[in-house]
């Protein structure tokens, strides 16, 4: 028996998420369905972190165990050969089976891309938040270092969040601005259900100024949901990275090249 490791970045639009439904297109099918045509067998995937309906993904990282022999260009090419245009696989790799794509994982980093201007954005459209209004960023920034480190995330996480704990470890929330784009990029050492989105969205409000900066502490020590908290819409919202012990030796991962689209160089 093999292990193997998968890099897939994904536009997240189309699908209900990355979790398999019986009705519904997802990731994990897509990809399931091309792994197999090449295996010529059924193919089995664990991530590193299941993504909501409409998230992006950079970098995920799955894997799956296989008795057939492939080489990883097969793996690659071939897979890719196979799965829509929205979804690609950027690396294969072997790896010992214990490395596990979700419990090996030391932290997960996420990035919420917003467009800061009057006019919509035809490049951006699906693939970022179109804010009209000027955001206050130094109120965003005051309100999301309140909100770093160890604590009890009740008050961020979705009434069906199925974690046995609440309790989290935020170990980044910055907030940056490149020109007309804005980015939130949060790192922590696992995510509840929502809880990105819903930390966006308490800092889009706070920088709308439709909620005082010291909400997001009353809030968090609350560890109940209130009136100010909204849930950011999923087309900003992309997990862009999985951090790993360096003994795996997973391919390093470099930011994203700015595209002909205006895509922000931050970071």
């Amino acid at each position: 028996m093999r292990r193997v490791a998968l890099g897939i970045e994904y536009l997240g639009s189309a699908y209900s998420g990355w979790q398999r439904q019986p009705e519904a297109p997802s990731i994990q099918q897509a990809l399931e369905t091309a792994l197999a045509r090449v295996a010529d067998a059924p193919v089995g995937l664990i991530c590193a972190g299941r993504t909501d309906a409409g998230v992006h993904a950079r970098a995920q990282v799955a894997h799956f165990d296989t008795e057939v022999v492939r080489a990883d260009r097969a793996w690659l090419l071939g897979t890719n050969t196979h799965l829509p245009a929205d979804i690609s696989l950027r690396w294969v790799q072997p790896v010992p089976l214990h490395f596990h794509a979700r419990y090996s994982a030391l932290a997960r980093s996420y990035r919420y891309f917003i467009r800061n201007r009057t006019a919509r954005s035809a490049l951006a459209q699906g693939r970022a938040l179109l804010v009209h209004q000027r955001l206050d960023l130094g109120a965003m920034r005051e309100a999301a270092a309140s909100l770093l480190g160890e604590h009890d995330f009740s008050a961020f996480r979705s009434s069906e969040c199925q974690a046995h704990s609440p309790v989290r470890v935020l170990r980044r929330l910055s907030v940056e601005a490149d020109g007309e784009w804005v980015l939130i990029e949060l790192t922590a050492n696992a995510f509840l259900h929502h809880m990105a989105r819903n930390i966006v969205g308490l800092l889009l409000n706070i920088g709308l100024h439709r909620a005082p900066v010291d909400e997001a502490r009353s809030q968090l020590e609350s560890r109940r949901r209130t009136v100010h908290t909204v849930t950011a819409p999923s087309c900003g919202l992309y997990l862009w990275q999985v951090h790993y012990p360096p003994q795996f030796g997973l391919p390093s991962d470099s930011a994203m090249i700015p595209a002909v689209t205006g895509w922000p160089s931050i970071g």
